[in-house]
């Protein structure tokens, strides 16, 4: 305490501590050497006000962090993910930064690397599956942390493709599922990845799974896995919403004493009609 605080009163959080929290939880060497993670807009030496928690940074986000009194954001999505020459009202990624920097609002990311962390973005996935034995699907290492792209595990139970199907758009709440071909064979094994996974379905088709669920896949990816693998697209934003809990989690572990408010709004903005 220094003196000046009431007995009994809270010690204040500074940003970095928040910053290091998460990144204890993701490290930023697992992030993918195309990411931007980490720290956005702003300076982590302020004492955190409260919490915003989203999947994206737009300027509905930032001016609904203004009216709760928070200075710090912690989304999933880089807000920059490519450089910036200038800073004006070009596009939204500048307005943004104005806005932030306008309102001493700090910007904090957790990207790949929460993609790729251990009880990250797939693990979640898996979660609300009620997935057990789940793996990385494709593990990977570096000097500071391990890690791994998408993951594989068990259903709690085999069911017909088409009930699986099903159990992904109302678990997930997507407006549909693109898919190939229905399998004819029962779904157990299952390999997931959050946001854009196509690169995966090859490995999840040798590590014999039934079916592969991701954000979104290219056309020509379909092509040529017709009753060897069920792919399951439900949509990037469906696939990675769940990660904005996640990170709360985290945060409440870490930090109890910091106030929290996850972004209750969709910043899909890809609309199905």
């Amino acid at each position: 305490m220094t003196g000046k605080e009431p007995a009994g009163a809270a010690p204040c959080v500074r940003i970095y501590e928040v910053k290091a929290a998460l990144e204890r939880f993701s490290p930023l060497p697992l992030q993918e050497d195309y990411d931007n993670a980490g720290l956005q807009v702003g300076l982590t030496t302020e004492e955190v006000s409260g919490v915003v928690l989203c999947l994206d940074v737009t300027e509905d986000v930032i001016a609904f962090a203004v009216e709760q009194g928070c200075n710090t954001i912690v989304s999933h999505h880089p807000l920059i993910f490519r450089g910036l020459k200038h800073v004006s009202d070009g596009n939204m990624v500048e307005r943004c930064v104005m806005q932030a920097l306008k309102n001493d609002i700090t910007i904090l990311s957790m990207h790949t690397n929460m993609d790729n962390a251990y009880r990250g973005v797939s693990y979640t996935m898996a979660e609300r599956l009620g997935m057990s034995d789940v793996a990385f699907l494709q593990p990977k290492g570096s000097t500071q942390a391990e890690g791994g792209s998408g993951v594989i595990g068990m259903l709690p139970q085999s069911m017909k493709a088409a009930d699986f199907v099903h159990l992904l758009k109302d678990t997930f709440h997507a407006e549909c599922v693109m898919t190939n071909a229905l399998m004819q064979r029962p779904i157990r094994r299952v390999a997931l990845c959050g946001g854009s996974g196509a690169f995966l379905a090859e490995e999840a088709l040798r590590q014999q799974a039934d079916a592969f669920v991701t954000g979104e896949m290219h056309y020509h990816d379909y092509f040529g896995l017709e009753q060897q693998i069920q792919l399951c697209i439900i949509g990037h934003y469906e696939s990675e919403q769940y990660s904005v809990q996640r990170l709360d989690e985290v945060l409440a572990e870490a930090l109890p004493t910091v106030r929290r408010v996850i972004y209750p709004h969709t910043t899909n903005p890809i609309l199905y009609f």
